[in-house]
């Protein structure tokens, strides 16, 4: 695989990932209390407990993206 074919993969899967991300954001804003009832009938937590994970595991797959996607990208964007 040449450097080119791995920055496509990389540009392509940053794009995917933050799509995915925007997904679940826009889940979160507009239908949350529909997703607190839904995992309320297995989870009994409450509600500032339910947004603090999902709010931390947003920033962490934000991280992961910027980790493993981003800085990859632009690190061969710079050699290549």
């Amino acid at each position: 695989m040449d450097i080119a074919t791995l920055r496509e993969a990389l540009l392509w899967s940053t794009v995917i990932n933050y799509g995915v991300l925007l997904w679940w954001f826009g889940w979160f804003v507009f239908a949350h209390d529909w997703i607190y009832e839904f995992h309320g009938k297995w989870f009994k937590i409450p509600v500032d407990r339910f947004d603090a994970i999902h709010y931390g595991a947003m920033a962490f797959y934000k991280l992961a993206i910027f980790v493993f996607n981003l800085v990859p990208f632009l690190a061969l964007l710079i050699v290549g």
